[in-house]
């Protein structure tokens, strides 16, 4: 490792250097502790008794080769500060840990698995014009050996097969895990790490991890992991005040904790940048990961996410930085952004001013559509333009549409649940939602159990309510989603997000109607959607398809097969000098496929 660049904040490859690497004869240790008095290393292989480590490179740096420690042991650093006292530390790049509650840093290789996804790499793209469906998922509590125990989980291996032949099924093309990166506490979901650069044990080694990815590219499907590259949880064995100084955190605790009280990474460091963007390309390296979805970038555009604060221009400059190196490395991988803040070309490169995303989470419409479906029907021409204001302002950035983790714990109720009135109204209108979202421009993603309208909000510790399937009105609403998912997969006119002239509102005044028609243009045909929002029958609604233009029935929202109320092949609609003349049930959605004529 070139130290300089350590220092400047350049290195995207310190977790080669420092960490703990197994070889043939024992394993060196290294770590970083510039403020130390000493360091020792202790662990499974020396009975727990200290062995202290040289000094090296320019002082700063700690080292150790230790013959007899193996793969599968456990080990700390013993860091001394200043007053001669100590903490014992897992390994800031260590590449395991023990399954909490213990807290030691687990020698584990990386290089062992031979990866089989060649092919996969060298055809993968960012999806700039092709289809990006993402199933968010939390690995732990997408299915369970047992609700009743803490530890029921299956392993990486174990899930892979199930997991792949589902989301193949029902329509989805990506899967979006939340953060791998070890963490103590299951009620973080894996956002307080404190092992950036350690896939957390809950779910086995490292090698079954690579096994699962690499399963997912031998079925076409792509995987983004949650990274977090604001912050760090606060338990002293870990990252905080590693060498007995804040190295890692601000000196300041003014700006030292945020909002979830956990630390904040110093930016201004370059020895924490080199960490920070060393870990997201360990995962996109190692791991053979297609992307990285960035958590509360809000926070550190602005300090603590508090615009009146002003920007914090050190993290913006490093956001700037480890992005254009990122996709320098790795150009097919997918950068996205998490940030609720309206900071401008957050999704341009670098060259251009921007910050250098791929992507950027759309969470106004997330917002506005879910405050919209919440809202009693006669308050919905009032509401009208929630549904149309995106558009205005989805061409300044590249956004994803989210229906994530966040809209469905802590009170706010499941997605399906949001939607206004009783049981029975729920249903319709979420079917309507969705093909809104799919026929909406931007990439998709939506939370496990969504699929089948969940009730119950998400609860890390339990499995989705799988048994929710035996009743007519779950199973047939995720058919739907089958249905709807597999025709964005299919249709091209659905793909080209960002070209201005793919998407034109054919209706956005039918104001009192609470009538919307969206089309989507592509030279293979376009897409054509008509949505009634009111809870009112609305007959021989009247829209511009064009001369000489053919329509086909692809999908109602209302259809009995998805338990709605119109007779399967029911949907009355015909064209004429122009003009689609159709009858849309309340609640519903109708999505047809324009042709031309020869």
């Amino acid at each position: 490792m070139d130290i300089m660049k350590f220092y400047r904040g350049e290195e995207f490859e310190a977790y080669r250097f420092l960490g703990a690497h197994p070889g043939e004869k024992g394993t060196v240790f290294r770590t970083y502790a510039p403020n130390a008095l000493k360091v020792s290393v202790i662990g499974d292989f020396s009975s727990w008794e200290e062995l202290p480590m040289d000094r090296t490179g320019d002082g700063r740096f700690y080292a150790l080769a230790v013959e007899e420690a193996e793969d599968g042991m456990r080990y700390k650093y013993r860091i001394y500060d200043k007053s001669g006292g100590f903490i014992d530390h897992c390994d800031p790049y260590g590449y395991g840990m023990e399954v909490r509650p213990g807290t030691c840093s687990v020698i584990r290789r990386i290089d062992g698995f031979v990866f089989s996804d060649g092919e996969w790499l060298e055809k993968r793209t960012d999806c700039r014009d092709k289809p990006m469906n993402i199933y968010e998922m939390h690995l732990g509590s997408w299915k369970r050996r047992s609700d009743e125990d803490d530890e029921g989980w299956y392993s990486y291996s174990e899930i892979a097969d199930e997991l792949i032949d589902y989301v193949c099924r029902f329509g989805y093309n990506y899967i979006e895990l939340m953060p791998l990166g070890e963490h103590p506490c299951d009620e973080s979901w894996g956002y307080q790490s404190t092992g950036f650069f350690a896939p957390t044990s809950r779910y086995g080694t490292p090698s079954e991890l690579m096994e699962l990815v690499d399963k997912c590219h031998k079925r076409g499907i792509g995987v983004i992991v949650d990274f977090v590259p604001v912050h760090f949880a606060v338990d002293h064995y870990a990252l905080t005040e590693y060498d007995g100084t804040k190295l890692y955190e601000y000196p300041s605790d003014d700006i030292g904790y945020n909002e979830w009280g956990s630390r904040n990474f110093n930016h201004s460091r370059g020895e924490v940048r080199s960490f920070i963007q060393s870990a997201a390309d360990y995962w996109l390296s190692v791991y053979h990961f297609d992307g990285l979805r960035m958590d509360a970038i809000r926070n550190m555009i602005y300090w603590n996410g508090d615009e009146s604060r002003g920007v914090n221009q050190n993290a913006v400059n490093f956001l700037k930085t480890m992005n254009s190196g990122l996709k320098a490395r790795h150009p097919s991988a997918v950068i996205s952004a998490e940030d609720s803040s309206a900071y401008p070309k957050v999704t341009a490169p670098v060259f251009e001013g921007g910050l250098g995303f791929d992507y950027k989470w759309d969470l106004g419409w997330m917002h506005d559509t879910l405050d919209y479906f919440r809202s009693a029907p006669m308050y919905r021409s009032r509401d009208y333009h929630k549904l149309t204001f995106s558009m205005l302002y989805f061409y300044n950035e590249r956004f994803i549409l989210p229906l994530s983790h966040d809209e469905v714990v802590h009170g706010k109720a499941t997605i399906a649940q949001k939607m206004n009135g009783q049981y029975n109204e729920k249903f319709p209108q979420a079917r309507a939602l969705y093909m809104y979202m799919i026929v909406h421009p931007g990439k998709k993603l939506s939370f496990m159990g969504n699929e089948f309208a969940q009730l119950r909000e998400w609860d890390e510790k339990r499995q989705q309510d799988w048994d929710m399937l035996k009743y007519p009105v779950h199973d047939s609403f995720r058919e739907y989603i089958k249905a709807l998912n597999h025709i964005y997969l299919r249709y091209s006119a659905l793909h080209y997000d960002y070209d201005p002239t793919n998407f034109m509102w054919e209706d956005c005044s039918s104001i009192e109607r609470c009538i919307y028609a969206m089309r989507r243009k592509s030279a293979e045909g376009d897409i054509l959607a008509v949505f009634n929002f009111s809870d009112w029958f609305q007959f021989s609604y009247s829209v511009n398809v064009g001369e000489n233009c053919s329509a086909e029935l692809l999908l109602d929202s209302d259809d009995q097969l998805y338990s709605g109320t119109t007779p399967d092949g029911g949907t009355k609609f015909n064209c004429s000098e122009g003009k689609m003349n159709v009858d849309i049930p309340p609640f519903s959605g109708i999505m047809f496929l324009l042709t031309r004529k020869e």
